[in-house]
């Protein structure tokens, strides 16, 4: 059991009635609490919470639509999307309570400070590393527009500038970071058909892709659902089409494609996981056409080649800086 979950259990007589549970862990806490309901933008912990407890959690970038007594956010990373959510949750609890949960060093004390436009936060527990944390919905808010709280940039590139529009909470919110600048200066010479973007983010590469391949098809991938909704707009703003999926890890991506081009993840919350990045490499061959190619940027530091030669093919460093490598390799025929 995640401990912000056995923190919100240690209160369970405050959670009995029909309370949404927000950015909730794949645990047992919707078992615990029969009653709740759950909401997520993680499609991971969406799949896996589905297994255990059918239509019980909604996937998304806004609230379900039925209505709730409470809810509690589970703290999330960003301080921009925290802002959003807490917002959109009290906005549909006007004289109800909502709560928020986190572990300490996550910043809990410094989020809890977020609730006060809707009334007066008072803590409730502390335990397991973690706060719980109440506000009562004096103030409520007007429900938030997302797309308005985007941030959109402009990348100038050779072909010309792309506009790219980034939510609360996705990657490198409203910037380009060093790493992806680094590879959209490396994606020449792709092979044609099937392309991947895999952990889209705001969907710079899937966009530049779309743009420099036009004849090919263009898939981007991502666990989370906000940055799936970037990309999406990201994609519009350059009057671009390409397909955009949610799903976790490689495992979802399409199979008989021609390459995969990533910037991938390592970092998740608080947590640093290299999970997802180095499950791509062990499984890129399974997606890729025979002679497809992985391109990837990735930190220095991660030994990230023996992975791909053991799994892919002979790896080729193309190019380093700035604390970055892009490596390609090609699976063979």
């Amino acid at each position: 059991m995640d401990p912000r979950s056995e923190v919100l259990l240690r209160q369970a007589e405050l959670f009995s009635d029909k309370v949404l549970l927000a950015g909730l862990p794949a645990d047992d806490l919707l078992g615990q609490l029969p009653q709740a309901h759950g909401w997520s933008w993680h499609a991971g912990e969406q799949a896996r919470l589905d297994l255990r407890f059918a239509g019980r959690c909604q996937f998304g970038v806004t609230p379900p639509a039925a209505d709730f007594s409470a809810a509690v956010l589970f703290l999330p990373k960003s301080r921009e999307l925290t802002d959003y959510l807490l917002t959109a949750l009290a906005a549909r609890l006007p004289g109800a309570e909502l709560f928020l949960v986190g572990e300490k060093r996550a910043g809990i004390e410094r989020a809890a400070k977020q609730l006060q436009p809707f009334g007066k936060p008072r803590k409730l527990d502390s335990a397991r590393h973690c706060q719980l944390w109440q506000v009562h919905i004096e103030q409520a808010p007007a429900t938030p527009d997302l797309e308005a709280l985007a941030k959109h940039y402009q990348l100038p590139l050779a072909d010309g500038p792309l506009q790219v529009v980034s939510l609360p909470g996705v990657f490198s919110h409203g910037r380009l970071d060093r790493g992806t600048a680094l590879l959209l200066e490396h994606l020449d010479g792709l092979p044609s058909g099937h392309l991947l973007d895999f952990g889209c983010g705001a969907g710079v590469l899937g966009a530049v892709l779309k743009r420099r391949y036009p004849a090919s098809r263009v898939t981007l991938l991502d666990v989370d659902a906000f940055a799936a909704a970037s990309s999406r707009l990201t994609l519009v703003a350059n009057g671009l089409e390409a397909e955009v999926l949610n799903g976790d890890g490689i495992d979802a991506a399409p199979v008989g494609l021609s390459a995969i081009v990533s910037n991938p993840p390592f970092h998740e919350g608080v947590h640093t996981h290299y999970l997802a990045s180095e499950q791509l490499l062990r499984q890129a061959n399974r997606h890729l056409q025979a002679g497809g190619e992985l391109r990837l940027v990735a930190n220095s530091f991660l030994k990230y080649p023996p992975l791909i030669e053991e799994h892919l093919g002979a790896c080729q460093t193309l190019a380093a800086g700035n604390g970055f490598r892009i490596y390609r390799a090609r699976r063979k025929a």
